[in-house]
């Protein structure tokens, strides 16, 4: 069926330039979407070709060493299961809820695993290369990084503290940056290695009640992206694959109401999908399907054009309109 559905979408395409009675707005974001529609079309037909270039350049969990981080929980901890199913020789818990960790630990020593744990606040530097350290003394060698640790607030910007600032920049960005520079170099060395940075679709959007995160997501994203080029521009072996999820029901966002278009998604659905991008060495994924659409609705929409469309159609502005979070903690976590 490809041939027929890329030619009618193509016809489709011509006819929106046509089409008198839209005004170029609704022209613009007609064909935008259609050529989202076109995309996966695209991609289906060099799959086999694709498929083929990778193997052989594909990261194997099989007998790895892996480092979760915020893995007391969420995805940090289903992460750790896929992983360990995949093969991974060892993994290694690392959370800032102790307790956590300990119920972690004797789960997977109930499954005849042997993990590894440390309690270690993201948002705190020392920690972070103390924890590091140990494992080095001990000579273990981090293959693969998960860096998932983050935290939300929740609030219009005015109604965040200095410490809410100061605490969310902490431990969505400089604890990610830390931890990649205790592991990175050893991963540079063995010319292998892959680091998972968990940003949001938040760092490609703005959204009231999310300023401060937001802006975290941002910056991991740019990060992200930049450490991904230095990787591979100097053939380091290293890969690099940044995640930008929309909503997942973990409880760190109990209360939104998800956008138009935009399910909610599981924490099962999205640790399968961040796991087929490692295997594949994927730069960048995204989910759900939507969150694919903001960079090119950003690019051809002029700025009061695509905030009308992700506020007043897809009501991205309102999400948080009752957000709880957690409810057990003031910090709401990943």
């Amino acid at each position: 069926h490809y041939s027929g559905s890329h030619s009618g979408l193509k016809a489709l395409w011509a006819q929106a330039g046509a089409i008198a009675a839209l005004d170029l707005t609704q022209v613009l974001v007609y064909r935008a979407l259609l050529t989202i529609m076109l995309i996966p079309i695209e991609r289906n037909r060099n799959g086999i070709q694709r498929s083929q270039r990778r193997q052989g350049h594909m990261t194997d969990l099989n007998n790895k060493t892996v480092l979760v981080t915020g893995a007391a929980s969420g995805i940090g901890r289903l992460m750790i299961d896929a992983c360990l199913q995949s093969g991974a020789r060892r993994v290694i818990l690392w959370d800032v809820n102790g307790n956590g960790l300990d119920t972690a630990r004797n789960e997977l020593a109930r499954q005849g695993h042997d993990a590894m744990t440390s309690v270690v606040d993201m948002g705190d530097a020392e920690q972070i290369q103390r924890a590091a350290k140990d494992l080095k003394e001990k000579e273990v060698v981090v293959d693969i990084l998960f860096n998932n640790a983050g935290i939300v607030t929740g609030e219009t910007f005015e109604n965040h503290t200095h410490r809410d600032i100061e605490r969310t920049i902490d431990v969505n960005v400089k604890g990610l940056m830390h931890a990649a520079l205790e592991f990175l170099p050893a991963m540079i060395k063995q010319r292998a290695g892959h680091i998972i940075n968990i940003a949001s679709a938040a760092g490609l959007i703005a959204n009231p009640k999310m300023s401060v995160y937001a802006s975290s997501k941002w910056a991991v994203i740019g990060w992200s992206e930049s450490l991904r080029l230095e990787m591979q521009r100097d053939d380091t072996g290293v890969q690099v694959t940044t995640v930008m999820p929309g909503y997942i029901n973990t409880g760190m966002f109990d209360g939104v109401r998800p956008p138009l278009l935009t399910p909610l998604l599981t924490p099962e659905f999205i640790t399968e999908k961040i796991i087929a991008a490692v295997r594949n060495n994927k730069n960048i994924l995204q989910e759900p399907f939507m969150v694919r659409c903001v960079p090119l609705l950003k690019g051809i929409l002029p700025h009061k054009g695509f905030d009308f469309l992700a506020g007043k159609i897809f009501g991205v502005h309102n999400t948080m309109d009752h957000f709880t979070g957690r409810k057990q903690n003031s910090e709401h976590r990943e």
